[in-house]
């Protein structure tokens, strides 16, 4: 049943079919010629839903719009500016040190694409940088969001493979910084060769005293989130209950600037997101459900224990079979489709699940802006309003920063401490 599923899953998918649409094609074409009763499909969609840990996921992604949804944006990027802006290419430092900020608040990264390549890629090309290159930027630094509590992909994988969501998101910390210290110098490099201007923020140190105390609280989100849960004062899903509760605090008591039609498109948003995500979480629980049935978990994890005797090739065909998916699959799909099989894998050759898990989540975000399905890089070349391919050729940089930094986190154990 498991090889007429994924055939029947390709071919969907090929033919353009949504990714949870195809899952379901895929399990209901094996248990067809199977003649196996497709009210099990029903019973699999129903049950991932009655997850209490699932809960978190709408509630950060609530709390991350309802931050959003007003001046704290504004804040942000004139914070970054004042920061980053005098450097050669500020304000391409400006977008990567704005995603590094933002992702502390929503933990989406086609959120951050959407709101910091708005806010950005107008003003970058009307101060003389090239459209491709901007799209590039945005695309490839708006990932660092996913590695930055509170992470929704982290979220994913902890729920599909039994890892502590803690431990990633204290262990998604470092990375996240590597990640955006690696973009800083690739753009710092290339805005050198192009001679692109500074951006200091006008009015400088006066400007930013008046606006820091006003970012502060918002700023404060992901220090609320991590010590909330590493002193084990609630739970991920309280603490994502209490994130949007502060939220709502900050925007309506120190910002003032939420109202009904604000919260409204907040909430609305948030369904709309919650929504797909929870489709391709039911979904893709057929395919788990199936995949163990047949035992191709552990068939698997034998074969490659097996036929690959090296601890550093197994991990190396773990990144390359994940680069690949991950140019065609979103992130929470693929994080839902590779997470039990590849901790499975994991655990024959001693591969630390949460080492694992920050592997996963680095590899499937370079697939963000990888052509032919890459969401980030379409939401930054519509932007940016220049074609896919001309920012593909401006993210060769891009690609050599997150490889490198995956390579580190692959082979030096270190760096994901928790």
């Amino acid at each position: 049943m498991a090889g007429v599923m994924i055939f029947v899953f390709f071919v969907l998918l090929a033919l353009a079919v949504p990714v949870a649409h195809a899952m379901l094609g895929g399990v209901a074409a094996a248990l067809w010629l199977d003649h196996k009763p497709l009210a099990v499909i029903v019973q699999r969609l129903y049950t991932p839903t009655q997850s209490f840990p699932m809960l978190a996921v709408p509630f950060f992604i609530l709390a991350g719009n309802l931050m959003m949804a007003g001046r704290f944006g504004t804040y942000l990027v004139n914070i970054a500016r004042l920061v980053v802006g005098n450097f050669k290419g500020g304000l391409g430092q400006v977008s990567i040190l704005g995603s590094v900020m933002f992702g502390g608040v929503s933990g989406s990264a086609v959120a951050d694409a959407t709101a910091m390549g708005n806010a950005l890629i107008p003003v970058q090309k009307a101060e003389g940088y090239p459209g491709g290159f901007s799209g590039a930027i945005n695309s490839a630094s708006s990932t660092v969001s996913v590695l930055i509590p509170p992470s929704i992909p982290l979220i994913l994988y902890g729920l599909v493979s039994g890892t502590s969501i803690i431990n990633l998101f204290v262990a998604g910390i470092l990375p996240g910084v590597m990640l955006g210290v690696g973009m800083f110098i690739a753009v710092a490099i290339v805005a050198r060769r192009r001679n692109l201007p500074r951006s200091p923020l006008e009015g400088g140190f006066a400007a930013f005293r008046s606006q820091i105390f006003s970012a502060i609280p918002a700023l404060l989100m992901p220090v609320f989130v991590i010590g909330t849960l590493r002193f084990g004062v609630a739970t991920p899903t309280e603490v994502s209950v209490m994130a949007v509760a502060y939220a709502l605090l900050v925007s309506g008591v120190i910002y003032r600037d939420i109202n009904p039609k604000s919260l409204w498109e907040a909430v609305v948003d948030t369904a709309m997101m919650t929504g797909a995500v929870m489709f391709i979480i039911m979904a893709s629980s057929t395919i788990q459900w199936l995949l163990t049935a047949e035992r191709v978990p552990q068939e698997l994890a034998a074969w490659v224990a097996a036929t690959i005797q090296e601890r550093w090739l197994v991990i190396l065909a773990l990144n390359v079979v994940m680069l690949i998916v991950g140019a065609f699959l979103d992130l929470p799909a693929a994080v839902l489709l590779l997470g039990p099989l590849f901790v499975t894998i994991g655990h024959t050759i001693g591969l630390d699940p949460v080492q694992l898990g920050l592997m996963m989540v680095v590899n499937l975000s370079i697939g963000l802006y990888t052509p032919p399905v890459g969401t980030t890089l379409f939401i930054s070349a519509a932007i940016a309003r220049v074609g896919v391919m001309e920012v593909v050729r401006s993210l060769a940089p891009f690609y050599l920063v997150a490889i490198l930094v995956l390579a580190l986190i692959s082979y030096v154990p270190a760096l994901t401490i928790y």
